[in-house]
């Protein structure tokens, strides 16, 4: 998670108010998804083409890091593999619920693989034991935060910006 007030995602979200001015006035947080600049770059890609709407989290590495728990309603700066703000999320709904009961509707909102509940178990899994930032890694009791959100603003990174006629 990267502190909000870093001067990149000030100006992000200044130009964010312009486009949507129903956000508050400051974002939740920044972040990406996944555990790579890959990683974050390609589950991005899902959420602007809106693909992915959801995403999953271990409760424990929330116990580890300290970090509070998401809460429907907050708006977020999502990140790319680069660290350069790319979108404005806001979350409408959190579930916390024990691993072997996410549900396909869940496996399907977060957009990878195949979409399937299947899938999901299988990518979930092999992240949380290779990423997990509890010690605890993963287990089929955990607790796992699902949050879905929308996507509220995007705007593509500057480099592309400036290539375009």
């Amino acid at each position: 998670m990267t502190s909000p007030s870093d001067h990149q995602y000030t100006a992000f979200w200044r130009r964010a108010l312009e486009a949507v001015p129903l956000l508050p006035p400051d974002p939740s947080e920044a972040w990406s998804f996944g555990a790579t600049p890959d990683h974050a770059n390609t589950l991005l890609a899902l959420v602007l083409d809106g693909t992915k709407t959801g995403t999953a989290s271990s409760g424990w590495d929330y116990e580890t890091t300290g970090e509070p728990i998401p809460a429907a309603g907050e708006f977020s700066i999502i990140v790319d593999g680069a660290g350069l703000p790319r979108a404005v999320i806001e979350t409408t709904d959190v579930r916390v619920v024990p691993f072997a009961e996410v549900d396909s509707a869940h496996a399907w909102a977060e957009g990878e693989g195949d979409r399937s509940l299947g899938a999901w178990r299988a990518i979930h899994e092999r992240y949380w034991r290779s990423h997990a930032e509890s010690p605890r890694g993963w287990a089929p009791y955990m607790p796992v935060i699902c949050e879905l959100f929308r996507l509220v603003y995007t705007e593509k990174p500057a480099q592309e910006k400036s290539a375009m006629p």
